[in-house]
């Protein structure tokens, strides 16, 4: 296998861990949204050890699809579908830092973190002041819907580069 093919399954396993950890929390909407207010903040603490470790996943893959971008030659349409890629890639992870990181922050304010876990949830998160759980909710659930389109559109795209 070309140090290119291996490059190229990288870029793609990197994305679709990112697009798969997002859409499964998409996919718990509907039921997520008939907990009552105890249920639901109990189970969002239940996310943050598998989740954390995974969603290393999307800053790697945006390395990635960069080198892949930088290395590959601008003519043609591979490029231009793996920029399309690293475009949604980098329009999720900001999704997550500028809208679901600071409700996550709000989520684990009386868990008890420690090292990696506690300087990750207190880094750019403003605290929040409101205590509206449906409006928090809310913002958290359907920022990772649209994430997981984004993600979707990444892997798309980055594939059908792969394959052109």
């Amino acid at each position: 296998m070309t140090l290119i093919r291996m490059s190229h399954l990288l870029c793609l396993l990197l994305v679709a861990i990112a697009m798969a950890l997002t859409l499964a929390h998409a996919l718990e909407l509907p039921g997520k949204m008939l907990l009552d207010r105890d249920t639901y903040l109990a189970i969002q603490k239940i996310y943050y050890p598998g989740f954390t470790i995974g969603g290393a996943a999307e800053p790697l893959g945006i390395v990635a699809l960069l080198l892949l971008l930088y290395f590959a030659p601008p003519d043609g349409s591979r490029y231009w579908w793996a920029l399309v890629a690293f475009g949604a890639l980098v329009a999720m992870h900001l999704i997550y830092w500028f809208v679901t990181h600071p409700v996550n922050n709000f989520w684990t304010r009386d868990i008890k973190l420690e090292g990696l876990g506690a300087t990750f949830f207190s880094l750019f998160a403003p605290k929040i002041s409101s205590d509206d759980w449906m409006q928090l909710r809310n913002v958290w659930e359907y920022s990772h819907v649209a994430r997981a389109v984004l993600g979707m559109v990444s892997f798309i795209c980055l594939a059908r580069a792969i394959v052109a």
